[in-house]
């Protein structure tokens, strides 16, 4: 028997393509986790991911989890102000949905898809489409909320 629901992530091997569930109590152990189909080493989805227009498709759209996007730059003080509450939800949702973010000023093709006008803008991703959008500064309780509207539906 494995570990319950609430204790395994969902990580996607970035050398196959294949979706392992690993548990996070192995993880606390200090185990690192490795892909079941090409045994390479899977990521610690626990930290926001960086994502390029060159990687946005494989990251984001063809993610098993729900993914949140924070569309940022450098220059912008609100994003900076956000960036720590982010780090805090990629940590407190892990394996339940992931955090990327796209610094739209070195990525400029996907922030003109997504027709970002302004930032912050933070996205929400599930089965490889936009199904939500929060534009400037929320409270790290909205943004939860928000997105834990799409992690238990199918």
């Amino acid at each position: 028997m494995g570990a319950p629901a609430s204790d395994v992530r969902l990580v996607r091997c970035p050398a196959c393509g294949s979706t392992n569930r690993v548990a996070r109590q192995r993880v606390d152990q200090g185990l690192s986790p490795v892909c079941g189909r090409c045994k390479r080493p899977l990521p610690a989805d626990d930290q926001p991911l960086a994502v390029t227009d060159a990687t946005f498709s494989a990251e984001v759209e063809r993610s098993p989890l729900p993914v949140l996007v924070d569309m940022w730059a450098e220059w912008c003080g609100p994003c900076r102000m956000i960036a720590p509450m982010l780090e805090d939800l990629a940590a407190e949702m892990a394996g339940r949905a992931r955090v990327a973010k796209l610094n739209v000023d070195d990525n400029p093709v996907t922030a003109s898809r997504f027709a970002v006008r302004s930032i912050p803008t933070l996205l929400v991703f599930k089965d490889g489409r936009e199904v939500d959008r929060i534009v400037g500064v929320r409270p790290k309780a909205e943004i939860a909320q928000r997105l834990e509207r799409w992690l238990g539906e199918a």
